[in-house]
């Protein structure tokens, strides 16, 4: 996947939005500020993501793969475009983060977001 596709992908989950912030880093995001992607598009290319906690060390142990700076004790990962993940994984683990950020948020705001 390429960068425009990630995004595509991104905005099309449930509640999805982006917005540009930090000079140059799309942020995709729900219920108004949950993030749970990160696409820097300024520089090197790169896209971070929340892991479950029990995978996060296995991801980190990969080539081409990082703890995402600033995030890594939320358990984020960091991918350097071309990423080191298929599409077809890469479609997963970012609906996997989108899932966990949805179940941090109050009951009331999970309706309609749950994949």
């Amino acid at each position: 996947m390429n960068a425009e596709q990630v995004r595509e992908f991104c905005l099309s989950l449930p509640g999805a939005r982006e917005d540009i912030k930090w000079g140059g880093a799309r942020v995709f995001s729900i219920a108004g500020n949950k993030m749970f992607a990160v696409q820097h598009i300024n520089g090197t290319p790169t896209l971070g993501f929340k892991v479950d906690q029990s995978l996060f060390l296995g991801y980190c142990d990969r080539p081409g793969i990082h703890p995402a700076p600033y995030l890594a004790r939320a358990y984020w990962i960091s991918l350097t475009e071309p990423y080191a993940a298929s599409a077809t994984e890469l479609t997963e683990l970012l609906s996997r983060s989108h899932q966990l950020v949805v179940g941090k948020l109050p009951k009331r705001q999970q309706i309609g977001l749950l994949l």
